[in-house]
């Protein structure tokens, strides 16, 4: 018989949670860093094979969170709330301004499989041959692979820290087997960190490592709980192209209703997603009366 990868969802505290010799450890020298941030990633790793995980939205999700702290970074304050009108709510081609620029810049970082190309297209005016370097890094390990980027980068260009995360979490993500990229690092490494340089950003690499994968474990948690619940109302949904709109929901952070208009009328969409509130399986996330945004 063939082992099942374990669900997320299949009991208390069940792959969902690292365990608390990770969580709680208190690191007193760089073997100890280095010890729990490989048993991290090692743990999300068998999280991120779970089949009840909707990956593109847990990714999606992940890279609002790196685009809320790449902002703070760049000395601006706007929140989750804030940086997703700036995107969701211009038309394309238009400029979402430099918060909302940023949260593009994750979210297609997260959206397909990592490469040169993929990565030139995301970071514009990065030239292919510091990505390509980027991403054939040296390390002995992958997170060793991840602050040589960022010392590459940033040695360079101080105030490029967004540029420096993308980078620095695809090398981490493509040295530890996966083809799209998670934020991480991106998710803890504070401004005194991006400042570091050598065995200093080596070890707080480390420890962001944890503490990001602590994060995106809660997350994938959260959400396969979530996309479970979603999954069971879909038959109750009739209008036409429901099926396809549940398949989005579950890949995007948020969705304005104009979104589904290629499967349904508008009528039809916002009704849908009235619908999916109603249900408990959709909020609304904005608490406006017009111009909104639904997400799980």
């Amino acid at each position: 018989m063939r082992n099942r990868t374990p669900a997320i969802t299949d009991g208390p505290d069940t792959v969902a949670r690292m365990p608390g010799w990770i969580t709680s450890a208190r690191a007193e020298t760089p073997e100890d860093v280095a010890f729990l941030s490989g048993a991290a990633l090692a743990h999300l790793h068998l999280v991120a094979q779970s089949e009840e995980l909707p990956h593109a939205l847990w990714r999606d999700r992940l890279a609002l969170r790196a685009a809320e702290l790449c902002v703070g970074l760049s000395g601006r304050r706007e929140t989750a709330a804030q940086l997703r009108d700036a995107l969701h709510l211009t038309r394309p081609g238009d400029d979402p301004g430099p918060a909302g620029g940023i949260l593009r810049q994750w979210s297609r970082a997260v959206a397909r499989p990592i490469s040169v190309a993929q990565l030139g297209k995301v970071l514009e005016g990065v030239s292919p041959e510091l990505i390509a370097l980027c991403l054939e890094a040296k390390g002995v390990t992958p997170i060793a692979r991840a602050a040589a980027v960022m010392e590459i980068v940033l040695s360079d260009a101080p105030r490029a820290e967004t540029t420096a995360l993308i980078l620095a979490d695809a090398a981490l993500a493509q040295a530890t087997g996966s083809e799209h990229l998670v934020p991480l690092l991106s998710l803890a490494m504070k401004p005194r960190d991006l400042a570091r340089r050598g065995e200093d950003l080596r070890l707080a690499c480390h420890r962001a490592v944890v503490a990001g994968v602590g994060e995106a474990i809660r997350l994938a948690a959260d959400l396969a709980k979530q996309a479970r619940r979603f999954r069971t109302v879909t038959p109750r949904l009739r209008a036409r192209g429901a099926d396809q709109a549940v398949d989005l929901f579950l890949s995007r952070d948020a969705l304005a209703p104009a979104t589904l208009n290629s499967l349904m009328s508008d009528r039809a969409a916002r009704r849908l997603c009235d619908r999916l509130v109603e249900l408990g399986v959709v909020r609304e996330l904005t608490g406006r009366d017009s111009f909104r945004l639904f997400g799980l």
